[in-house]
């Protein structure tokens, strides 16, 4: 049967996440883990087709900026940004990669987006531009401000 519970994409990113934990893990800790998973990451955005790296290379440069303490890795084969208890706040999930018409940039529990009883921690990203670039960077700045 061709009927299946997750996508050959799925299941390739999931592979992705288990190579990620077995890199970790013989990485260690420290400066030298740092760079490794910042190269992870940049190597994933530098690999993207053009519209998902412009967005991939936009996030990154919002993070780093705005976010300093998020510590770039990848997580299922994506840039993602961590906190310094290893946790995913944001992550970038590519149109190309999973076939979809738009990118997502999503948002973990961790993140302090809390707003009542209901909010959004995933946004669809057509394109990159100024407008997206500043909703994107008031949503990475008030996702790491104290709670």
């Amino acid at each position: 049967m061709a009927n299946s519970t997750f996508s050959d994409e799925e299941k390739a990113a999931m592979k992705e996440a288990a190579a990620e934990r077995r890199a970790a893990a013989s990485r260690g800790t420290g400066s030298k883990k740092a760079q490794a998973d910042l190269q992870d990451c940049l190597d994933k955005i530098a690999a993207m087709d053009d519209a998902d790296r412009a967005i991939g290379e936009a996030l990154h440069a919002i993070v780093t900026t705005h976010a300093p303490d998020l510590a770039p890795k990848t997580w299922y084969g994506m840039p993602a940004y961590a906190n310094g208890d290893g946790k995913v706040v944001v992550f970038l999930k590519c149109a190309g990669k999973f076939k979809m018409r738009y990118a997502e940039v999503g948002f973990q529990e961790w993140a302090n987006l809390d707003d009542g009883d209901l909010w959004p921690t995933v946004f669809a990203v057509a394109t990159m531009n100024p407008a997206v670039e500043k909703k994107l960077t008031a949503l990475v700045k008030k996702a790491v401000r104290p709670a």
